[in-house]
């Protein structure tokens, strides 16, 4: 088993191998929590989800950390607009990631770090920087030089000497050189208390990318085996934590960067400005997680995704095909089998997992399933009843804990329901087609569709 990891550092891809052996370290940026969370944010912990389960699912433990940036400027201001704490506006929106994320199905990182839970440890860090040469402090503010960083721009494929030449960046007379970033900020007029902290270098708080590094550093050590986010964090973010990490350590900073591509809204940038920005909370309202969980599966995580009515309805109705075999094939069996054992379905098993060893291939992956699908409805009535628990373990093995697509109840618990599909099966076996089309109408209504197996039987499947 191989697995394959296109990494943003080398451009290309490289056979993937952990530090240690069955262990994998992996930190994703996480959000600064100042407003709720968006389809851009969807896209990125879909992907490291997909990530993190196909490692597992291939025998490797791996310990994911996630940040919450919350304290910030953005942070303030709208503490400041709303007449309350920045805490409580961190908390309100920390809250709504954890809520939204949870009806994506995304699994729980090991931890969440904050970084106002780590301001000793950043000042520390900060300091160790500035000991070593990499950084210098005026007035209070404390800057990284990058020129003092010989392989600044190594990820991003940025020339320093080149990005000078062609610069738009803000003069701050203050610091040495234009594209030094802070480490740490001193306390500006009118900001609250609770956003300021005592340093060496007086009151004040972390930069931006000061906060990861130490996080990373302190949960997982200062070499780690995966970092990621979005393709947006390349630079600065990503770049400047690389030369803040390695100039403190000397240490390789991270193995594998994996960086998702991004979102587009009918093939226009994301953007409040263009009206075309859309919360989790209002695509919920109108499509089901489990569809929209989905439809960020249909790419490649590298590609960019265009988010359209027109694909989210085509991701619908693959999920409703998948559902409807699903429970066609639960109706038929109840108890999945304990493990697969023959060997075209070991075989089918490992074609799905070797789809997602391909630089986690979800579309690939996807495919498979599909395969499987198709399978289920061949199999249905011809099968014996083991072959069929065991395409049940396959399915529910390669759609929910792979890929984290929860699957739909085998019981719908409603009496009246399941009255009426009484009703309408009697209604069929005595040829009473128009009572039969009344109660499948009214149970169409009622939000559900009506399988009908060959064998007669019928089985109720809720509408996505």
């Amino acid at each position: 088993m191989t697995i394959k990891v296109y990494n943003t550092l080398s451009h290309k891809e490289e056979e993937f191998t952990p530090q240690n052996k069955n262990e994998v370290s992996m930190y994703v940026c996480g959000v600064t929590p100042y407003d709720e969370v968006h389809l851009g944010h969807a896209r990125a912990y879909v992907v490291f989800d997909i990530i993190k389960r196909h490692l597992q699912n291939r025998g490797y433990c791996v310990k994911h950390i996630q940040n919450f940036t919350d304290v910030d400027d953005k942070i303030i201001k709208k503490a400041a607009e709303n007449g309350v704490a920045p805490s409580e506006i961190s908390q309100k929106y920390i809250d709504d990631y954890f809520a939204q994320m949870e009806k994506l199905n995304i699994s729980k990182a090991a931890e969440y770090p904050r970084v106002t839970k780590m301001i000793p440890e950043i000042t520390g860090f900060v300091k160790t920087l500035i000991d070593k040469g990499f950084a210098y402090e005026i007035d209070g503010d404390v800057y990284f030089s990058v020129e003092k960083f010989k392989d600044y721009g190594k990820l991003s494929k940025r020339n320093l000497a080149d990005m000078r030449s062609g610069a738009r960046v803000e003069v701050n007379e203050e610091k040495a050189n234009a594209f030094d970033f802070a480490l740490w900020k001193k306390t500006k007029e009118n900001e609250p208390e609770e956003s300021s902290w005592d340093s060496p270098w007086g009151k004040g708080r972390p930069g931006w990318h000061i906060e990861c590094s130490v996080m990373s550093s302190k949960l997982l050590g200062d070499t780690i085996d995966i970092h990621g986010g979005g393709q947006d964090l390349i630079f600065p973010h990503h770049e400047n934590e690389i030369a803040q990490s390695e100039a403190a350590t000397g240490k390789q900073f991270v193995k594998y960067w994996i960086h998702n591509g991004f979102v587009t809204i009918n093939k226009e940038k994301m953007s409040k400005s263009l009206n075309n920005f859309f919360t989790l909370r209002e695509i919920f309202e109108k499509y089901d997680p489990r569809v929209v969980r989905y439809y960020l599966l249909t790419q490649h995580y590298k590609s960019p995704l265009d988010f359209s009515d027109e694909g989210l309805n085509a991701a619908k109705n693959a999920l409703q095909g998948l559902d409807d075999a699903y429970l066609r094939l639960a109706a038929a069996v109840k108890e999945s089998s304990d493990n697969i054992s023959d060997a075209d379905l070991k075989d089918l098993k490992e074609k799905f997992l070797k789809a997602l060893d391909d630089d986690f291939n979800s579309e690939k992956a996807l495919a498979r399933l599909h395969e499987i699908k198709h399978l289920i409805l061949n199999e249905l009535f011809k099968s014996d009843a083991e072959r069929l628990a065991q395409l049940k373990k396959l399915f529910e093995e390669t759609a929910e804990k792979s890929l984290g697509i929860i699957l739909p109840k085998e019981n719908v618990s409603d009496k009246e329901l399941q009255d009426m599909l009484t009703q309408r099966n009697a209604a069929r076996a005595a040829k009473n087609w128009p009572e039969a089309d009344r109660l499948r109408k009214t149970i169409d209504e009622k939000g559900y569709k009506i399988a009908d197996n060959k064998d007669g039987s019928s089985v109720l499947v809720k509408k996505i």
